[in-house]
């Protein structure tokens, strides 16, 4: 969790409505990642204060940022481009982020202190660094570079959002269907990981484990499972009679063929031996 401090920004009495198109990247205005085409889908705007101000980006002369401090915005108006320089909005598509739209908009306004820790410390110091880069833009390494910077919003944006996300649970069980079918998909990487699948869906590690807790199961619990299931199936078919029970479980990713025999006995009193042997017979 980001050890910065996140609030709202104060609200003008009047919010413009005219916004920014999306097109070539101005001198304070970056599209990341930078292999992005501008201007495809909704996007979120994550602006960096890179001088300290007088005022916030909304023209509110109170609570004014400091250098390194963050805003995330839903759409960039034109009283964000003279705000004095000190800041620079990076455009980042929400498909890239891997949120909604109306995810984008909740998110608005909102205003993340930089700390010495933490995911927004992270970021901010990544971005800051990154805003000198624009020579590597058309270069292998500036591309990676991009996306990474993409990567680490993406995991601020997900902690941020995971208040909001709990109080749905209808997108709570849309997320965990996705998922419960990524893991499916990837049941023979024996490196898949809590940590692995929430970076595929730019969650949080956290918000992985709640969703898996509100169906009464874990994630690791949820693999292992689907895994002793996958492997029972394949013992049993006469095509992989002549595989080994160790073969079999190295497929599936369990890596210690003894550790796969303790958990195929609990799960379904029977050792991957005796189940192969049995279907066998009824073959």
């Amino acid at each position: 969790m980001t050890t910065s401090v996140i609030s709202r920004m104060p609200k003008s009495v009047e919010r413009p409505t005219a916004g920014t198109a999306h097109g070539a990247d101005s001198g304070h205005v970056r599209t990341l990642p930078w292999t992005a085409r501008p201007g495809d889908g909704e996007c979120l705007y994550l602006g960096l204060c890179v001088s300290d101000q007088e005022t916030d980006p909304r023209g509110v002369a109170q609570d004014a940022p400091v250098a390194g401090d963050l805003v995330l915005l839903d759409a960039l108006r034109p009283e964000h481009h003279g705000h004095n320089g000190g800041f620079v909005f990076f455009r980042i598509s929400c498909s890239q982020l891997g949120i909604t739209g109306e995810e984008a908009r909740h998110l608005a306004d909102t205003r993340v202190v930089s700390a010495v820790s933490g995911v927004g410390a992270l970021t901010s110091r990544f971005l800051g660094a990154l805003i000198g880069e624009d020579e590597l833009r058309h270069s292998a390494s500036g591309r990676q570079l991009s996306l990474n910077a993409v990567d680490l919003v993406a995991l601020l944006v997900a902690e941020l959002l995971e208040p909001y996300r709990s109080e749905s649970a209808v997108g709570g069980g849309e997320m965990l269907a996705r998922i419960r079918e990524y893991i499916e998909e990837n049941l023979m990487d024996p490196d898949m990981s809590p940590e692995s699948i929430a970076r595929a869906h730019h969650i949080s590690v956290r918000y992985l484990h709640k969703l898996f807790q509100r169906d009464g199961t874990t994630v690791s619990t949820w693999i292992r499972q689907r895994r002793l299931d996958s492997c029972r199936a394949d013992l049993g078919r006469f095509s992989n009679r002549r595989r080994t029970v160790a073969a079999v479980a190295q497929r599936w990713g369990f890596a210690n063929p003894s550790h796969f025999s303790r958990l195929f006995r609990q799960a379904y009193g029977v050792s991957p031996s005796e189940w192969q042997t049995a279907t066998s017979a009824h073959g």
